[in-house]
Order: structure tokens, then sequence, then C-alpha cells
């Protein structure tokens, strides 16, 4: 008996060795390593010299982009989750109708995410806002002047944003998976003390889904700090850094000025950022997150 379990042990172990082996080799190695680069001067071509805290004090004390950098990429995440989470949940109220063809127009909806952060859509975009680009010839038709979506720093974060906000289907996908699980006998006994939709929607749709909303909440801010394709494809950072994201500046420092131990350094903030971040969602969203068994 004894024998026949620890081969059975070892047959799913066997089957977990990939897995182990890639999970030692690109993650926990690549993270332990990050993390001693962190304190070094290392710049690929020779080896690693210990430094101590400075990267961090040069980062905190004279990098006016890291500032920058930081700012920007706060701002697009404030700009681009509230309207993708919005739009996202609003697409699959639309796709939780039953009319015909639905199941047709919610795989066309989740399409956009599939090549949403991939290089040809974000050049696709750029060539869409450009001054000459479709957007501003929509807008001449109606009589509104070009709009320097890319060419100016107001507009420029804004139009990033939008690209975001397109790639709305994974939130989508969760969202109609989450109004489906609504008890319908919710919606009938408000129909019958006379809720209107919009009074339906706060008191029973939103409070029953919030689970869902707070999960794609916190894995679209996630996703959002570490955004780069788009920053790097359709403006590289510009006009005047107003689209100089905290990614696009990691890989300039990595991969452009080839300061490997500052880029870690530099990976390490973020990482710590975006810990922190969760933590303190994680610790009130108790107060607005409702669950099947009535507790918040």
């Amino acid at each position: 008996m004894k024998k026949n379990m620890r081969t059975r042990d070892s047959v799913g172990y066997l089957y977990l060795l990939p897995w182990i082996i890639g999970f030692l080799t690109f993650q926990l190695y690549p993270l332990i390593s990050s993390l001693y680069y962190s304190f070094t001067s290392f710049n690929i071509t020779s080896s690693p010299r210990f430094i101590g805290w400075d990267n961090y004090v040069t980062m905190f004390t004279s990098d006016p982009l890291f500032w920058t950098a930081l700012g920007n990429t706060v701002q697009y995440v404030m700009m681009s989750i509230p309207m993708k989470i919005g739009f996202a949940l609003f697409v699959a109220m639309l796709l939780n109708q039953k009319i015909r063809g639905i199941n047709l127009y919610r795989t066309l909806y989740y399409i956009p995410s599939i090549f949403g952060g991939s290089v040809a859509v974000s050049i696709l975009w750029r060539f869409l806002f450009m001054s000459g680009g479709m957007v501003n010839r929509l807008l001449n038709t109606i009589g509104i002047a070009s709009i320097p979506w890319l060419s100016s720093p107001n507009w420029s974060l804004f139009t990033l944003s939008l690209l975001s906000v397109w790639q709305f289907g994974s939130s989508m996908v969760l969202f109609l998976a989450s109004l489906k699980q609504v008890p319908e006998d919710l919606y009938e006994a408000a129909l019958i003390d006379g809720a209107g939709r919009i009074r339906t929607f706060f008191a029973i749709t939103l409070p029953m889904i919030t689970p869902v909303l707070f999960f794609n909440i916190l894995m679209q801010i996630i996703n959002a700090f570490q955004d780069f394709t788009g920053a790097f494809v359709i403006t590289n950072g510009g006009p005047l850094n107003s689209t100089y994201l905290f990614a696009l500046k990691l890989y300039d420092e990595a991969f452009t000025y080839f300061k490997m131990g500052y880029a870690s350094a530099l990976s390490w903030i973020l990482f710590i950022f975006i810990i922190g971040f969760t933590a303190i969602f994680f610790r009130f969203s108790n107060a607005v997150t409702f669950y099947g068994d009535g507790e918040a």
C-alpha cells in the first residue's frame, strides 16, 4: 500500500517537474538576481559592482524622470481604469440580453482583447489619431476642428488611455459571468415594487457583482502600472515626456543606457508600489464587497 502511494506521488512530482523547473529558472532566479543587481552598478559588459543603496538614493533625489514617469503612470491608471471597467460592464450588460445570435456578438466583442496589446494594433492606433488620421477626418466632416491627439501633452496621455479601454474583453467576460449569477427573483421583486432600471442596477446588480468588480479593478490596475507597448510604439514617451510611463523608463535604463543595476532598482520600486497598493485595496475592499453569504 505504502509502495503504491510512493509510486503515485513520484508520478505526480514527475508531472510537476516541468513547472518546477520553469518556476525556478524563469521566475524565482530572476527575482532574486534582480534584487541583488539593484544594489550594484551593472551595465552587462562588466561585472556587477556592489554600491549599496546608491541606485535608490539616485532614483529619489537626482532623477527627475523617475518622478515624471511615476506621475504619468498614476494619471494613466486613474484615467484608463474607470473608463475601461465602466465600458466593460456596460457591454456585458448589453450582451446579457436574450436575443438571437447573442453568442456571435459576444465573440465579436471579445476579439479586440486578443489583439489589443499587440504592436500592430498600437501602430494602427497611431495612424488613426495622427494629425491627418481617420479620427480627425471624421471630426472635420461634422465641423469640428482637428485635435492634436498625439502631438499635444494635454491630449496624448488620454489618447493612450483609449487604447487600454479598447482592450476590455477579459473584464467584460468576467462581468458577463457574474451577471448571470444574479438571482432572477431579486429582479422580479424589484419589478413588483416598481423600481426602475437605474434603481435596480444600483440596488441589486451592482452590489451582487462587487466581488468580480473588485477583482477586475485590481487586476486591471496591476496591468496598467506595467503597460509598455502603447507608450513605446505610439509616442515613445512624448510629446515632452507626457506619456513617459514607468515601464518605458525601466526599459530605457536597461536597454538604451544599459544600466541594469539601476533598472533592477526601478523594477523593485514598481513591485513594492504595486504590492503596497494591492494591500491597501484589499484592506478597504471588505467594506464595499458583498458576498453570497451576506457578509461584506
